[in-house]
């Protein structure tokens, strides 16, 4: 499994992970010799609920299928038999990329219509990607912002517990687990539970032991001196799956008799911040645990209730987003070639009315801390720091992807630049994303333009 893993999908399956439709209009495209070059732009037109922001993640695997896309034998079979012409996939069968790529990189705190990712090149060649991109880097930044909202609630505390992915199993599907896995590491996660996600990504992995170990021994006591026997110092012992105190105490009792420093004891049901607080007073000296429905509103009331932890293991909360299941990603056309000009254009549909043209997206700062944004159109005068960086230029890609660590590094650091009240968890303040006046221009004068041909042709 590489870096770069995308599911179950070998390279010979990669180019069917689109929807019909694409295919369709490609066909079309293609037959009526109508490929103009065209840029598409991928944005979310509102945030989750409770989301002052989002972390950008996901963009390596994005661009992954962007070099990769070859269309061979075996999924040419497949579109033959779905009735595809055989000029069409000739074109297919020597498919190549050969346009631009601005995104921004991974790590990223980004806003509602700002660009995650513009791809300009032949239509017929972009209009493939809407798919893969948008699930790629959705998912991965609604989880990797639900992760970063549980290290800020940490982090705002004064704390410095571990935070480790244990939602593989509630993920939906292997790919979402893998890769949920690597967003959370991004958001600020310390560890994984997956060992597939651990060897695809250098995540650090991490472990326990399950009910199951306790209850196929005949005595509680039995299960912990045996794992202890067999992982000495490393051992975590689940305390609770019979009486969550009496467990803490046999723990302690097995340490101490076979002089072992156990490294922790995990909590995983109950009155989580009342029971450990009653297990620190038996085992002071062991860091524990804490999992079971952990989000970023139980890490609050653990704290808030005077808890005792040394790390928790959030899962199906994470790699689901319980309280914010999606994230609403759209990839949609921004301009168009003309007689040889790029023309913006955009939709008027009511509720999706899109903004124009290839985008930049400038970020300014104030005392240290981000102080507001502008989307504005590419070339443009504006303030502030560009966002968007350039991946690709002629079909090749030109940025080097920083390893995951540094990726991890740069959504910490964005994070903390973002001011508190952007970050509360709960009606969080609206952080100033403006429209630059070039933009408005474009939008209005082309939204007149576009009326006056509907009501000329009415």
């Amino acid at each position: 499994m590489s870096k770069t893993t995308f599911g179950f999908l070998g390279d010979e399956t990669l180019p069917l992970f689109t929807d019909l439709y694409e295919l369709r209009m490609m066909q079309a495209y293609y037959n009526q010799n109508h490929n103009p070059r065209a840029t598409f732009s991928l944005f979310v037109r509102d945030l989750p609920p409770d989301r002052g922001f989002m972390i950008a993640a996901g963009l390596e695997q994005a661009i992954h299928y962007v070099e990769n896309v070859s269309f061979g034998d075996r999924s040419l079979e497949f579109l033959i038999e779905q009735g595809f012409d055989e000029d069409f996939l000739s074109y297919l069968a020597d498919f190549e990329f050969s346009g631009e790529i601005r995104a921004l990189p991974e790590g990223t705190v980004t806003f509602a219509n700002e660009p995650l990712l513009e791809v300009t090149a032949p239509i017929l060649q972009a209009q493939l990607f809407e798919t893969a991109v948008i699930n790629q880097i959705g998912y991965q930044s609604l989880v990797a912002t639900k992760a970063s909202r549980m290290r800020d609630v940490i982090d705002r505390r004064g704390g410095d517990q571990q935070l480790v992915d244990f939602g593989s199993r509630r993920a939906h599907g292997t790919d979402a687990g893998i890769k949920a896995a690597r967003a959370a590491y991004i958001g600020g996660f310390d560890a994984t539970s997956n060992v597939a996600a651990g060897e695809a990504f250098e995540i650090p992995v991490a472990g326990t032991m399950a009910h199951s170990w306790v209850q196929s021994f005949e005595r509680e006591r039995d299960s912990f001196e045996t794992f202890v026997d067999e992982y000495g110092d490393e051992s975590v012992i689940l305390i609770d799956t019979y009486d969550t105190v009496g467990g803490a105490e046999i723990a302690g009792e097995v340490a101490e008799t076979n002089d072992v420093d156990l490294r922790g004891v995990r909590l995983d049901s109950g009155d989580l911040p009342a029971l450990s607080k009653a297990v620190d007073e038996v085992i002071p000296e062991v860091d524990q645990y804490i999992s079971s429905g952990i989000d970023e509103y139980a890490i609050r009331e653990f704290f808030d209730r005077d808890g005792v932890g040394s790390g928790f293991g959030p899962g199906t909360a994470l790699v689901t987003s319980t309280d914010a299941p999606k994230v609403e990603g759209v990839y949609k056309l921004v301009a168009v070639e003309r007689e040889g000009v790029m023309e913006p254009t955009m939709k008027l549909s009511t509720g999706k009315v899109t903004y124009p043209g290839a985008k930049s997206v400038r970020r300014t700062e104030s005392d240290r801390l981000f102080d507001g944004d502008v989307v504005g159109l590419r070339d443009e005068d504006l303030p502030g720091e560009e966002q968007l960086v350039t991946v690709a230029e002629d079909g090749d890609r030109v940025l080097e992807f920083p390893s995951l660590d540094e990726i991890r590094e740069t959504a910490r650091r964005n994070r903390r630049k973002l001011p508190e009240k952007h970050r509360w968890i709960e009606d969080p303040e609206p952080y100033d994303v403006r429209i630059s006046d070039g933009l408005k221009r474009e939008t209005d004068e082309l939204k007149r333009t576009l009326e006056s041909r509907l009501n000329s042709s009415s």
